[in-house]
C-alpha cells in the first residue's frame, strides 16, 4: 500500500462512519435544522403544500380507510408533524404518519407518529424524500494523469488521495450517468475531473418506492441532469448555517446533489420546485394593495406568506430544487403530471 493510502477510505464508508455512527453528525441532540435550513424549515407553506398533494393522493387512490404519509429522512419529525396538522378533518382521520430516520425519536414528537428505522412494506399513500438522497453517502471517482477513473481515498482529517481504478458496477454507472472517459480513439480526459457514484442513491430510492403497495414516491433534493453534470462533482460540508470543506470526522454534515434522473423508474417525472409547489398553490403572488387598506393584518399576514413563498420558489435558490416523481399503481395527481417524463 502506498503510504498516502495509508489510514484512508473511500468516501462512501467514511461518509457513512461520520454522518450515521455512534458519534456520527445526525446524532447530535440539535439535529440537522442546527445547522442548514431545508424547505421545511424556511416556510410552514411547505408543509401545506405537501398536505394538498397527500390529498390529491388519497383522491387518486379512492380514499383508502388508512392513509400512509412516510417522511424519509425525517431529521427531527418536522415535516411529518407540518403536514399532519395541515390535512382537512376528514382525511387527517383516516392518515398515518410515519418518520424513518436513523437517529433516535424526539422526546417530544407527536404520539401518533410512528417512529422507523426503515419504512414499512406494503403501504398506500404517499413517501416523501426531503433532502434524503443527498445524504446517502456515494463514493468519488477522479481522473489521474492517465486519463483512469480512480476511486477518491480520504482521511478522517479530509486529506485526499486517488485509491484503485473504478471498476465493474461503478464503472458501469459512471459510463452511462456521469461520463469521465473519452473515446478510445480520441484524447485522454482531463486530468482531476470528478464524479460522485451515484449507485447506492438508485438503489436506495428503488428500495424506498418497492414498499409502496400503492400511491406516489417524491424525491426533492440539490439535483443535476445529464448533459449538465457538474466536471469536478459537488461533495461539500455544512456546519452552523455555512457550507465548509467535507471533513468526515463527524463535524459537518458531508452532501452531495442527487442525480435524480439516474435515480427515475420506469413512469417518472422530473419538475423543478417552482413548478411543483406553483402547481400546489404555492406562488409568491404579493397581495393586492387594496387589500392593506380595508384588512390591515390580512395584508400584513399575506405579504408575509408571499415572502416565504418567494424563497421556496426562487429561481437560483430553493426554487431550482428537483422534484421526482414516481408513481405506483396510481397516476401522477393532474396539478403535477405534466411536467417532464425522466428518461430512464
Amino acid at each position: 500500500m502506498r503510504e498516502a493510502e495509508r489510514g484512508a477510505r473511500g468516501w462512501r464508508g467514511a461518509t457513512e462512519e461520520a454522518l450515521y455512527g455512534p458519534s456520527g453528525f445526525y446524532r447530535r441532540p440539535e439535529g440537522p435544522a442546527g445547522h442548514f435550513r431545508t424547505s421545511v424549515h424556511a416556510s410552514p407553506l411547505f408543509a401545506g403544500a405537501v398536505a394538498r398533494l397527500l390529498c390529491l393522493v388519497d383522491e387518486a387512490l379512492g380514499r383508502p380507510a388508512e392513509l400512509a404519509f412516510v417522511d424519509m429522512g425525517a431529521g427531527r419529525g418536522e415535516l411529518v408533524t407540518g403536514v399532519l396538522k395541515s390535512l382537512p378533518t376528514e382525511v387527517a382521520s383516516r392518515a398515518r404518519g410515519y418518520a424513518v430516520e436513523r437517529a433516535d425519536r424526539p422526546t417530544d414528537l407527536d404520539h401518533r407518529i410512528e417512529w422507523l428505522a426503515h419504512p414499512l412494506a406494503g403501504v398506500t399513500g404517499l413517501l416523501f424524500a426531503n433532502e434524503w438522497l443527498d445524504n446517502v453517502p456515494v463514493d468519488v471517482a477522479e481522473v489521474d494523469a492517465d486519463g483512469v477513473a480512480r476511486l477518491v481515498l480520504v482521511r478522517e482529517d479530509g486529506t485526499e488521495s486517488l485509491g484503485k481504478p473504478v471498476t465493474g458496477a461503478e464503472a458501469e454507472w459512471l459510463d452511462r450517468w456521469w461520463p469521465l472517459a473519452g473515446d478510445a480513439d480520441g484524447p485522454l480526459p482531463a486530468e482531476g475531473l470528478r464524479a460522485e457514484i451515484g449507485l447506492p442513491r438508485d438503489s436506495a430510492w428503488a428500495d424506498a418506492v418497492a414498499t409502496l403497495d400503492r400511491g406516489l414516491a417524491v424525491a426533492v433534493d440539490y439535483a443535476h441532469l445529464a448533459g449538465a453534470r457538474p466536471p469536478f462533482g459537488t461533495l461539500t460540508g455544512f456546519r452552523e448555517g455555512r457550507e465548509t470543506a467535507p471533513v468526515p470526522d463527524g463535524s459537518c454534515d458531508i452532501t452531495a446533489h442527487v442525480a435524480l434522473d439516474a435515480c427515475a423508474l420506469p413512469g417518472a417525472r422530473l419538475l423543478s420546485q417552482r413548478e411543483a409547489l406553483r402547481a400546489l398553490g404555492v406562488s409568491g403572488e404579493r397581495p393586492s394593495l387594496a387589500l392593506a387598506s380595508t384588512d390591515p393584518t390580512a395584508y400584513v399576514r399575506a405579504l408575509a406568506g408571499a415572502g416565504e413563498a418567494a424563497e421556496l420558489t426562487a429561481q437560483g435558490g430553493l426554487g431550482d430544487f428537483g422534484w421526482l416523481l414516481q408513481p405506483v399503481g396510481v397516476g401522477i395527481p393532474d396539478p403535477l403530471a405534466d411536467g417532464k417524463q425522466a428518461s430512464t
